[in-house]
């Protein structure tokens, strides 16, 4: 018998026939949108020499391996996937080209229309997108090809594996963001992008020469000309963004032939000595990063929330409980995630995704108990892995750094496919100089990196800042089982365990009044608890997996929130 549970959340019992059915790109918008998830025909082959039969159907965006794909079946390494699904345009929809967009395809995917081969796609967490115009009928049929090569750890893989367990979670396979046709004009905006440094704004628009960009003002709507793709302007006293107001500047850009929206917010980060130590600052002032472990993992989705409205929600529970900040854990989540951060202001803290091959001994056990320098120029030399990992960094950071909630990048966690630090330091440092970043988090420290971050569950909380500002970026990690609200019945993984909700909470307070908060007057610039919800086998969250359960109130942690913030003052 087994002991897990399927736990559906409160959304995943009454999921609509088109899930997902929001438009999924809300940094450049457009009047264009047709959402193709829902009923697609499905079927698994043991091999690619094998002809699909389309025996099952799955609910798309959801990943077989999941409840709410209908499906809810283990995919191997040497097993194919295949997607097959019709569509006709509405009436009006057509302008001059047509493109299929998927949010995100786990790993490799192989895509046609009409029988016509439109390319593919590898890497399992990046948009991407082809142009169909030309293979078009009135009737038409999408075919999808998926294998996942996950056992090969060349493609960064998070924390996805065949054999789940404790840190290890199922794997997703396939499909598990929204895929949606939009139809655009032939001259048409491919892409834009804001740089804001001191209050000067300036936007960026991708194959688009001459036009007007429309910027909505707290006084009115103010208009500036785009000239050979580039309109750059100034803002005088600008309504700063932070958490507690999260303020947009919402813009339009119109062409001759097209118009998209999209937003911006002005908001600053930097480093300064205060008071002997080195602050992480947010618009000018020592700041106090106050936040959770965000693994991004659904009890009936898996990698995939059953509506947008449960990032909504998880960013408002951690919201009340007076955190300001979300460390988005080894996981890319789907733009509006993003979006959903940036308007209802909180900070995300995003790690990179990790691949190459994990070791107990060297990445935890031995860095646990003390032994935490290491060579990493010598570690994961497989060229191929240390290729996908630079390209997935890259196309990462270009695809977020758009959003201003994003604050902090995470190269490297706790070593896992770590090389070559200091040399990713400084390649990332090309693409983005405008965010804090964390070469290392946890261990393995090497020379080039903005902070001094830290993993402490097994010992007492005594850190005090050195010559970069201190960083503890996991630590907690306390276990609470809510009975009934649990998916593993008889395993359990946290760091401490505790019987009763009154115990958790006592617990989690003296580890805030007597541990952390001591290290924030002594240069700790932000700390990071695991985590936001429980994970599998894991039940180390504040909130239960299926968010059914809050572990600990308002009411009981309010003040410890208000105490840190005050400290930092």
């Amino acid at each position: 018998m087994s002991n897990t549970v399927n736990l559906l959340t409160k959304e995943g019992r009454s999921l609509p026939e088109i899930p997902w059915n929001v438009y999924p790109r809300p940094l450049m918008k457009r009047d264009s949108f047709l959402c193709l998830n829902g009923k697609w025909d499905f079927c698994v082959c043991d091999s690619e020499d094998d002809e699909p039969q389309f025996d099952k159907t799955i609910t798309v965006p959801f990943a077989p391996q999941s409840i709410l794909s209908g499906v809810n079946q283990l995919v191997c390494d040497n097993e194919v996937i295949y997607y097959k699904r019709k569509f006709t345009l509405p009436d009006g929809f057509l302008k001059d080209r047509v493109f299929l967009h998927f949010g995100a395809v786990d790993q490799i995917a192989e895509v046609r229309v009409n029988g016509f081969l439109l390319g593919s796609h590898i890497g399992g967490y990046e948009p991407f997108l082809f142009d169909i115009t030309d293979c078009l009928k009135e009737e038409n049929i999408i075919t999808v090809k998926v294998r996942d090569e996950l056992d090969k750890h060349i493609l960064p893989y998070g924390k996805q594996k065949h054999k789940r367990g404790g840190m290890w979670y199922t794997p997703v396979s396939g499909i598990w963001q929204t895929v949606w046709l939009e139809s655009v004009p032939e001259h048409h905006i491919k892409d834009v992008f804001c740089d804001v440094r001191n209050n000067i704004v300036k936007i960026t628009v991708k194959d688009a020469e001459n036009g007007s960009v429309t910027v909505s003002m707290p006084d009115g709507d103010k208009n500036f000309a785009l000239q050979n793709g580039v309109c750059e302007f100034e803002i005088e006293s600008p309504r700063m963004w932070s958490p507690d107001d999260p303020y947009l500047y919402n813009f339009s850009v119109e062409t001759e032939s097209d118009r998209i929206e999209s937003y911006f917010a002005v908001r600053s980060l930097n480093v300064k000595e205060v008071n002997g130590y080195k602050r992480l600052c947010l618009n000018g002032e020592p700041f106090f990063f106050h936040g959770l472990l965000d693994q991004g993992y659904w009890s009936d989705g898996i990698f995939t929330p059953a509506s947008d409205e449960l990032f909504i929600k998880d960013i408002e529970t951690v919201k009340s409980l007076g955190f300001n900040m979300l460390r988005k854990h080894i996981k890319i989540e789907p733009q509006l995630f993003y979006y959903h951060c940036d308007k209802l202001g909180i900070i995300v803290f995003q790690d990179m995704v990790n691949n190459g091959h994990y070791s107990f001994l060297r990445d935890t056990a031995l860095p646990t108990v003390g032994l935490q320098k290491l060579n990493d120029r010598f570690l994961h030399t497989d060229r191929d892995s240390r290729e996908a990992f630079k390209k997935s960094m890259r196309d990462t950071v270009n695809l977020l750094k758009k959003h201003p909630s994003v604050c902090y990048w995470t190269i490297f966690n706790e070593g896992w496919g770590q090389f070559c630090a200091d040399d990713m330091y400084v390649v990332l440092k090309l693409i983005d100089d405008t965010r804090f970043i964390d070469s290392t988090s946890g261990w393995f420290r090497r020379k080039k990196t903005d902070v001094d971050s830290r993993h402490i569950y097994f010992k007492k909380i005594k850190s005090k800042a050195n010559d970069k500002p201190l960083v503890l970026s996991e630590f907690g990690g306390y276990s609470y089982k809510p009975e009934g609200h649990v998916f593993n019945t008889q395993q359990t993984y946290g760091y401490a365990k505790y019987e009763s909700r009154e115990e958790f909470v006592e617990a989690l307070r003296n580890l805030y009044l007597n541990e952390v908060l001591p290290s924030v007057e002594k240069g700790l610039c932000a700390a990071v608890y695991t985590q936001v919800s429980d994970v599998e086998d894991e039940t180390n969250g504040i909130l239960s997996y299926d968010r059914e359960v809050l572990k600990v109130t308002p009411e009981e942690f309010l003040d410890i929130s208000d105490k840190l913030y005050d400290a930092i003052k």
